[in-house]
């Protein structure tokens, strides 16, 4: 008992250790406050995805109001309010609404969202946030379909040629992303296992390969042919019709409602094959399902569009520096900021130069590029 008692006694100049027990058991008021300052950030956080989700939606119906009352046709707000309302219109202003700019809108909303979720998927495959649906070669591959049906659809029986009519482009363009798509999965696949970097690689191979093709049929072409290939290079809206955008719809729409199923997939993708495997995520079938979604979506948007750059990059980065990488919420909210960019620039292009168009293409990339060199800017000096 003496010997317990003199341990636990304490020397007057010694500090004691009681103090220390009842600190770690009774938080001090500093580390409470610390406790409770970290509350409002967790709460915030869903509030921050509701205000995210209101100004996207808000982006993309100001943008569809715009595009519908703006142009050289002059059909304004109180037109469109008087068509939904069921007030009729002058048969001038029905052609100018229905005809001309709601197929537009709807081909500008379903494209830039098929893009922009497109490099959403290819960046949470690759993880690599570089990627984009040019760097694999399937825009590439869709660009060379649709010039080899602008140069030699000449060459087809006149029958067939008359049968297809305008969906001969888009189908040529469609056939070319996918095989450009088969071809990268079967020289990147051995056995049960696909390696993404030859994937990429083969991609860069493909997009060079492609190119020189599509240089040779441009030599070849005339006159008229040239300029069509000129302005569909570049990108556009200007032929969306209810018909290229049936023909286009369907598998944008597909890829459209797959790619948030494959959201869990890809957030345990980022921390590696094998932990992934790990988490009960069968990798190889959602690398398949996710380059598949991706070629889909982008063949047709190329096959309906032509090339429009910039949108598969820059969106997704934008996202991801506003909300985090969880794809669950990012691949939604990339859809809508690519719907409302692209219909936002298909909009300036048609009335910065009206009566004439600028090509889409032009204006993403002056967009674009801009933007992705001060994200990179950025990124390099908080770095240091």
């Amino acid at each position: 008992m003496t010997a317990l008692s003199s341990s636990r006694a304490t020397a007057p100049g010694q500090a004691s250790s009681a103090p220390e027990r009842g600190t770690d058991t009774h938080p001090s008021l500093g580390e409470r406050a610390k406790g409770i300052s970290r509350l409002p950030l967790s709460l915030a956080r869903p509030a921050r995805h509701l205000s995210l989700n209101l100004a996207l939606t808000a982006l993309v119906v100001a943008a569809s109001v715009l595009s519908l009352t703006m142009g050289a046709a002059g059909l304004g707000l109180g037109d469109l309010l008087h068509a939904a309302t069921g007030a009729g219109l002058s048969p001038r202003d029905e052609v100018v609404l229905y005809d001309i700019r709601l197929p537009r809108l709807a081909m500008g909303l379903i494209v830039g969202a098929a893009l922009a979720v497109s490099g959403v998927l290819l960046q949470g495959l690759f993880r690599n946030p570089l990627a984009d649906p040019g760097i694999v070669g399937v825009s590439a591959g869709a660009g060379f379909g649709a010039v080899v049906a602008l140069v030699l659809g000449g060459l087809l029986p006149l029958g067939l040629a008359q049968a297809l009519g305008s969906w001969l482009v888009p189908l040529a363009a469609g056939l070319g992303g996918w095989a450009t798509t088969l071809l990268l999965y079967r020289v990147a696949t051995t056995g049960q296992r696909t390696d993404i970097a030859i994937m990429l690689l083969a991609g860069i191979a493909l997009s060079a390969l492609t190119g020189a093709a599509t240089g040779v049929l441009t030599y070849l072409a005339d006159d008229r042919q040239l300029r069509d290939l000129t302005f569909w290079s570049m990108g556009s809206l200007a032929g969306a019709t209810w018909t290229k955008l049936a023909a286009a719809l369907p598998l944008m729409g597909a890829a459209l409602i797959l790619a948030p199923r494959l959201a869990r997939g890809l957030n345990a993708l980022a921390l590696g094959e094998a932990q992934a495997n790990h988490l009960g995520i069968d990798v190889q079938h959602l690398k398949r399902l996710a380059i598949l979604s991706a070629a889909a979506a982008t063949g047709a948007a190329v096959a309906a569009s032509g090339g429009i750059g910039f949108i598969g990059l820059v969106v997704p980065h934008l996202l991801r520096q506003a909300q985090g990488p969880d794809h669950r919420r990012l691949i939604p909210h990339a859809a809508l900021l690519g719907a409302g960019l692209l219909v936002l620039a298909d909009l300036v292009s048609r009335t910065i130069v009206a009566p004439a168009e600028l090509p889409i293409g032009i204006l993403t990339a002056l967009f674009g590029a801009p933007v992705f060199l001060w994200m990179l800017m950025n990124g390099k000096l908080r770095g240091r």
